[in-house]
């Protein structure tokens, strides 16, 4: 029963590929390498996105903990609940750290404000240089948490 349950996890993930996060679309490749490539390229882009999902977990809707999640069913033909602590979560809406809680598009969108501006001096003896955005406390722990550290970019 449990292994037929965790197809649902499969499910998620083909429907993740085709609607709400990749949006992996019909393809029109006819050569068997390109297809392959096409294929590979979609399951590396989803795996980058459940690491993701992993990592970030303490500031998503996400349950970071589901081994307290699983203690809470009877059986496992229960309905499945969440842990104490992603209820709170939820409930609250704040994280432990007392930052929002999003779904992970929404903090995509949020870290996506990130940028570096290539900044030119009026005066031409200075040279131009590259100025990065300062992160909010909430990119800043989506950061740390993915393990990427902001530097200046070298063109």
């Amino acid at each position: 029963m449990r292994n037929y349950k965790s197809l649902s996890g499969v499910e998620r993930a083909f429907r993740s590929l085709k609607t709400v996060d990749l949006h992996v679309r019909p393809i029109h490749h006819r050569q068997p390498d390109r297809v392959r490539a096409h294929i590979f390229l979609c399951m590396l882009a989803y795996y980058v996105e459940w690491h993701m999902r992993q990592d970030l977990a303490p500031l998503l809707f996400d349950d970071e903990d589901p081994a307290a999640a699983a203690q809470q069913r009877s059986s496992v033909v229960a309905p499945a609940k969440r842990s104490p602590a992603a209820q709170a979560k939820a409930n609250s809406k704040r994280t432990q750290d007392d930052l929002p809680v999003h779904s992970f598009q929404t903090l995509l969108s949020d870290l996506a404000t990130i940028v570096a501006n290539r900044v030119q001096p009026k005066d031409v003896t200075i040279p131009a240089f590259d100025m990065i955005t300062i992160p909010t406390d909430l990119q800043q722990r989506a950061l740390e948490l993915l393990r990427v550290p902001l530097k200046p970019l070298t063109v």
